[in-house]
């Protein structure tokens, strides 16, 4: 505790902290402006967006609660999908300079409980691909339908090849050939063979094939170098699938395995958790579209265009509706149809503090949403109801494109993979040392972008990019990963230990 009072968290001290950065520390080409001066470690490698951290070892700390003990790090509870009631915990509000501000986790579960549990519906299975299967799917039929070659090679009987070996291979008649997709073949006695390909059906009296590779692949006659125990490299009638086995079970993510699966057993649709249909309204008079010259005072809509992408990488089937028009009613009647055709309503707007603006009076027209400050920043003005004669949820984060997709993280993308029927909510997340001093505001759980990289001597480092300015698009496009900073901390001393959120697409 410092002699003014705030709380700070410290790993190492600078002294060790710059000791241990600076170990092999070189020039890096290509050097962000927002962090020149920053120690880079040697061969630290930036953590591909694409791909993600791979938990490795000794060099990744998955968070969990237990490993959060200590108040050194941040609270990972928005995270970890911990959704346990802590009977020592607020009942859902902190009180910062006399001003009640209601908890990120407190504002995550009253919109992760009215979000709705769309019906599953069938589609084909193609168009399954990436969802969550909603029935138990079972096979009526055998796979493989029939006793068929494993690879490609000669169907002999086992008894005729036992002593076969290199120094003294075992000679056979070759008496026919059998491809894929052929309706008979013929079958074998003592001394024979049949050429087969891989998914020819079996000869009848064969039960073995010998791979091409242990023959000398003759035509008429083939010598075989090799015994083989009965049964070798042969697929037998339900090997794989029996009548009445499961195929798919519910809640199976649909992959071209799955796919594939689903085909073989004669299924060309399937009950799945649909797509929720994701709106995406942005809100206020200075905004212009993409393509219009914005006049001084002006602004280009980008929170519509980045709400919608964040929505569609998240799972949703998103409706980008654009920007409201400056007209009441022509805005309680543009966001009542939007509930119309939509499972959640994303409005992005800045919303006024000395009393309502014209959005706040379409929203109250239609039934009204609760405006309230969230503990958390960028953007703590937050807003959450249900409108239309549906009931739709309609969620409001801030205008600040920043702060928008910030909000996005921690609310909305949690609240779709509710919808879609998974089990994981919330990305994964690490632990890092700060290779910089991070201040936070008392009281609020701040959001910074940042590089998070893996350092060789295990375990990870984490930059800061910018200073938290809600309205920097470039410096966000830089990032890699949000840090977390807990409410009760004000500063994280150079070394110190944060927690970290890989912002991995489709994560």
């Amino acid at each position: 505790m410092t002699d003014d009072g705030r709380t700070t968290v410290v790993g190492m001290s600078e002294d060790d902290t710059r000791g241990w950065l600076a170990t092999g520390t070189r020039e890096a080409s290509g050097t962000d402006p927002a962090v020149v001066g920053v120690p880079t470690p040697r061969d630290t490698q930036l953590i591909d967006p694409g791909s993600g951290p791979r938990p490795l070892g000794r060099d990744t700390v998955q968070v969990d609660r237990s490993a959060f003990a200590s108040d050194r790090v941040p609270s990972p509870a928005v995270a970890t999908g911990d959704r346990t009631p802590d009977p020592q915990a607020d009942t859902g509000s902190v009180d910062v300079s006399g001003v009640r501000l209601r908890t990120v986790e407190h504002h995550l579960d009253v919109v992760l409980g009215a979000v709705p549990q769309p019906d599953p519906i069938e589609l084909a299975v193609l168009d399954a691909q990436g969802l969550l299967c909603a029935e138990l799917v079972t096979s009526e039929l055998a796979l493989p339908a029939f006793d068929q070659a494993g690879l490609d090679g000669y169907a002999v009987r086992s008894v005729d090849v036992t002593a076969a070996t290199v120094e003294e291979p075992v000679d056979l008649a070759v008496v026919g050939d059998t491809e894929a997709g052929s309706t008979g073949a013929p079958g074998i006695s003592a001394g024979l063979a049949v050429r087969v390909a891989v998914g020819a059906m079996l000869p009848a009296g064969a039960d073995v094939v010998v791979p091409a590779a242990w023959t000398d692949q003759g035509v008429a006659r083939v010598r075989v170098f090799a015994a083989l125990a009965p049964g070798s490299y042969v697929r037998r009638v339900g090997d794989d699938v029996a009548p009445g086995d499961v195929a798919v079970q519910v809640g199976t993510p649909i992959g071209p395995a799955q796919i594939s699966l689903l085909a073989a057993v004669g299924r060309e649709r399937v009950a799945v958790r649909p797509r929720p249909r994701i709106s995406v309204l942005s809100a206020g008079d200075e905004l212009v579209d993409v393509g219009t010259p914005p006049a001084p005072g002006r602004v280009v809509d980008v929170n519509s265009y980045a709400l919608a992408a964040a929505a569609r990488d998240a799972g949703a089937e998103a409706y980008r509706a654009g920007i409201l028009p400056p007209d009441r009613r022509r805005m309680v009647e543009l966001i009542e149809g939007q509930t119309l055709r939509s499972d959640v309503v994303l409005i992005a707007g800045t919303f006024a503090n000395a009393g309502p603006d014209l959005l706040q009076e379409a929203l109250d027209e239609l039934g009204g949403l609760t405006f309230t400050q969230v503990a958390m920043h960028p953007g703590p003005v937050h807003a959450f109801g249900k409108l239309g004669p549906n009931q739709v949820p309609v969620i409001c984060v801030p205008g600040e494109p920043v702060a928008a997709l910030v909000a996005f993280e921690v609310f909305v993308r949690p609240a779709i993979r509710l919808m879609l029927g998974k089990r994981q909510l919330f990305r994964r997340t690490v632990q890092a040392v700060s290779a910089q001093q991070l201040l936070s505001p008392l009281g609020y759980r701040q959001y910074l972008h940042g590089q998070v990289m893996r350092h060789p001597d295990g375990g990870y480092v984490v930059e800061p990019i910018g200073d938290g300015d809600q309205a920097m698009l470039a410096r966000m496009a830089k990032a890699n990963c949000l840090i977390v900073v807990d409410e009760d901390v004000t500063e994280v001393a150079a070394g110190g230990l944060v927690t970290v959120m890989p912002m991995l697409l489709g994560g």
